[in-house]
């Protein structure tokens, strides 16, 4: 579901928070999108306007693992909306695919290399956004990965590998980029959390342990950073069918056979969406969390699951 995608796919599909957004996705598709306009609206940098406007216009957005997937979507969508989007991925080849994407359809976009594994790169990554667009206004901290093994088969390497690029990386990142949103006067930092956070399935203990951690970073720094007119917010999806998925697809399965079996991901849900979502909706509540629309809401982890723990 994001960039990095060593990790083995049986995505989660609960959270807590269902009731308290639902029809986020579709509130804020592209067709429905009321847009924003270029000042500032405290808190949050997205303010809706007149029909036709660009909520992100003259905008600073960053992303992290922007090479595929919902990170991918995402820095589409943020530059379709007028922002300038800097993002990075340790894929070059996508990275420079994707940034080429975005200026050819007359997007503003800078892919940077970068593990966020690393905090001397992801300082780096950070400070070369803002310094290459004179500020950040917000960040969508989304790399991660998933191992789909039993806790006792999961290896140590497996483990650290998890928490690093999942949680310490989101440590990171918010770390970096709370200077220069306070610098901003404010901003908004949104992090690709997963209904593991609250109902997990067997085989997903490292990831399910990591976005735990996630969520815990996410009402802390909100708490920590409120008076600096910062909102927090987990995005949190269920299943969605990105290359992370297809990555780890059982071999001897013919494509016929493949999305049958993803086809299924989807039975929890209620009905109408009883299917995967697209990385494109999780870009579309991305976009809706971080405008000025929801700007009494942080601190929290907000699902986009199709409603699959309504029914449970």
């Amino acid at each position: 579901m994001n960039d990095t995608e060593r990790s083995s796919a049986s995505p989660g599909r609960r959270s807590v928070l269902a009731g308290a957004v639902a029809g986020l996705a579709m509130a804020a598709a592209p067709t429905a999108a009321a847009a924003a306009s270029t000042s500032a609206a405290a808190p949050g940098p997205g303010r809706a306007t007149s029909a036709g406007a660009r909520r992100y216009q003259g905008k600073v957005v960053l992303v992290t693992g922007a090479t595929s997937g919902i990170g991918r979507a995402a820095a589409i969508a943020f530059a379709r909306e007028g922002a300038k989007v800097g993002f990075c991925g340790r894929r070059e080849d996508l990275g420079r695919q994707v940034e080429r994407q975005i200026r050819a359809a007359g997007g503003e976009a800078t892919y940077i290399r970068a593990d966020v594994r690393s905090p001397e790169q992801v300082e780096s990554f950070v400070d070369t956004v803002a310094r290459r667009y004179g500020r950040l206004d917000v960040a969508l901290n989304n790399a991660g990965v998933q191992y789909n093994k039993p806790l006792v088969n999961t290896t140590i390497e497996e483990w650290d590998d998890t928490a690093h690029t999942n949680t310490r990386a989101v440590f990171l990142a918010i770390k970096y980029e709370i200077p220069h949103l306070i610098a901003a006067k404010g901003g908004v930092i949104l992090v690709t959390g997963s209904s593991n956070e609250f109902a997990t399935r067997p085989g997903l203990g490292a990831y399910a342990a990591s976005k735990g951690g996630v969520s815990g970073l996410v009402r802390t720094a909100a708490v920590e950073h409120g008076k600096d007119n910062i909102r927090v917010v987990a995005l949190s999806p269920g299943t969605t069918n990105t290359p992370m998925l297809d990555a780890h697809r059982p071999g001897g399965l013919t494509d016929a056979q493949w999305e049958a079996e993803k086809a299924k991901f989807g039975e929890a849900n209620v009905d109408g969406l009883k299917r995967m979502a697209r990385p494109e909706e999780m870009a579309s509540a991305a976009l809706a969390l971080a405008s000025s629309d929801l700007s009494f809401l942080t601190g929290t982890s907000v699902l986009v699951d199709g409603g699959a723990l309504a029914g449970l």
